[in-house]
């Protein structure tokens, strides 16, 4: 039954992704000693965390109840008391966590809870992790996390000869909806002679659209709407984590996206692979000084191309 609970929680999160900007989402659910659910939350927009408002639903109910939480109670004052405190008044008993805090200055809340003789147990589950890798990688690195897209041909072309498309429809729609769910996209200054991209998300619901960027040397177009960052790449993803920058969608071509590999800045990949053989043009990536393992690696079928994911880091 915790997987279920656990579960359950994770849907609370996954539900409102992103509305707690810049605090994570954490989904919660609290259940009696009986086994009833009698209270549910996620992370709101004002940045009650999603313990918070599951104990507050559950009122009295809470106590003795067992508290399923996506990620540890937090243990410390930042713009909400901890949330260990919480857990504690209500009387909780057993707390079942999806992963920890990777936070330095929130962490221990685990620690707290069993020192005040609660139980928990920790699940460390991937998808816990996975729902707020970009925080988790600005509050631990401090820097955005960076994921990678290409499209490309059966024979590992980026390029479509007489075509302006390499993806489907389908795809494309796609990357608008990463691009709304991203804090920024860039390119190269290759893609932006060659396309002069607008990078917006464009036909998909979207809070906010993300800052623009290309990465290189200048000067940009008369009226490019995108912002030139023309440092060493780990020096501009400090100072745009430092901005709030949390997620990176990185659209550059087959040099900007060696770069970033080469120094070790990328984090996710998503290869949409067409149903095509090019026969001719750029190749997807240059050599690269050593093989490169990646993991968690999945298969999506969209429209008629294939989506396939893998992480270089896992959250």
């Amino acid at each position: 039954m915790d997987g279920g609970h656990l579960q359950r929680a994770l849907e609370l999160a996954e539900a409102t992704l992103g509305r707690a900007y810049p605090k994570p989402d954490v989904g919660a659910v609290v259940v009696s000693a009986g086994g009833e659910v009698v209270g549910e939350g996620s992370t709101e927009r004002s940045g009650r965390h999603g313990e918070i408002v599951a104990l507050a639903a559950a009122g009295e109910r809470a106590r003795g109840a067992t508290l399923y939480v996506t990620m540890e109670p937090c243990a410390h004052h930042g713009s909400t008391p901890p949330c260990v405190d919480a857990v504690l008044a209500a009387g909780v008993a057993r707390v079942v966590v999806g992963c920890r805090d990777p936070n330095p200055e929130a962490a221990g809340g685990i620690e707290r809870l069993r020192a005040a003789g609660v139980a928990v147990d920790v699940v460390d589950s991937f998808k816990a992790r996975a729902q707020n890798e970009g925080w988790r990688t600005w509050v631990s690195l401090g820097r955005p996390f960076v994921t990678w897209k290409v499209a490309v041909t059966l024979d590992g072309r980026v390029a479509v000869p007489g075509s302006r498309w390499v993806s489907g429809e389908a795809s494309r729609r796609r990357v608008h909806e990463l691009r709304a769910r991203s804090d920024a996209v860039a390119v190269g200054m290759g893609t932006v002679r060659a396309d002069d991209p607008r990078l917006d998300a464009r036909g998909v619901e979207a809070e906010r659209q993300p800052r623009r960027l290309a990465f290189g040397r200048g000067p940009l177009p008369s009226g490019s709407a995108l912002e030139l960052r023309s440092g060493p790449l780990e020096q501009e993803l400090r100072a745009l984590a430092a901005e709030g920058v949390q997620t990176l969608l990185l659209e550059g071509g087959p040099t900007l996206a060696a770069a970033f590999l080469a120094a070790g800045l990328v984090d996710k990949l998503l290869l949409f692979v067409a149903p095509t053989i090019a026969g001719a043009g750029p190749r997807l990536l240059g050599d690269l000084e050593r093989p490169l393992p990646l993991s968690r690696l999945r298969a999506e079928r969209v429209g008629e191309d294939v989506l396939l994911s893998a992480y270089v880091h896992e959250p």
